[in-house]
């Protein structure tokens, strides 16, 4: 059995900014980056359309709305400033640690997850001191989103498993529970919580 984890309300809650574009705009001006007048709404608009399922990385977003306020900024300073205002403290669930440790005793375990800001997860989970993980699976990178089929195949890809062998643990029925729709498996917390993944992982009943 392969094991993998969303991170962001499953293993960890995060402590978002309540007006992302402000946080982003901080940043940006802590780079030296003359911010437009009118950021709020650039931000909240859309510069590109994106296929359904694809990840819209949110570097590239922030780069295209200044780019339509006549500011160009690389993509590094972007991606650096980006991941600064997402970058904010975590609390890791109860439980977790101990179900990621008995899901290891089991077989290969990935965190699969969401997310539009590269580098995010690797640095929550750091912060969290999660793990050892034997891979680590992200929308941003792979280019799909849950519930796709793709980013679950890549995680399985990644553990060297076949994708219907793959047990998946979530919060959210939408994007978690993707996984039973694509041929691999959901555990949802909300029904089965995390220190009852644990108990069953060690009993081999999962």
């Amino acid at each position: 059995m392969a094991l993998s984890f969303d991170l962001f309300g499953t293993l960890v809650a995060a402590d978002r900014p309540s007006t992302p574009w402000d946080a982003v705009a901080s940043a940006l001006t802590d780079r030296g980056i003359a911010v437009p007048d009118d950021w709020e709404d650039a931000y909240r608009s859309s510069h590109r359309e994106y296929e359904r399922g694809r990840e819209a990385p949110l570097p590239e977003h922030v780069r295209l709305a200044l780019e339509s306020r006549g500011v160009d900024v690389s993509a590094r300073v972007a991606r650096d400033a980006v991941l600064d205002a997402f970058d904010r403290p975590v609390t890791v669930r109860p439980d977790a640690g101990a179900a990621v440790t008995a899901a290891r005793e089991q077989g290969p375990v990935a965190v699969c997850s969401n997310c539009s800001v590269p580098g995010l997860v690797e640095r929550t989970l750091d912060r969290a001191s999660l793990g050892p993980f034997d891979a680590v699976v992200t929308s941003v990178d792979c280019g799909w989103r849950k519930p796709h089929r793709e980013i679950f195949a890549a995680t399985a890809d990644a553990l060297g498993v076949p994708l219907a062998t793959l047990v998946h643990v979530g919060d959210d029925a939408r994007t978690d529970g993707g996984a039973d729709r694509v041929g691999a498996r959901s555990v949802l917390i909300d029904e089965t919580p995390l220190a009852t993944v644990a108990r069953r992982c060690r009993e081999g009943s999962l």
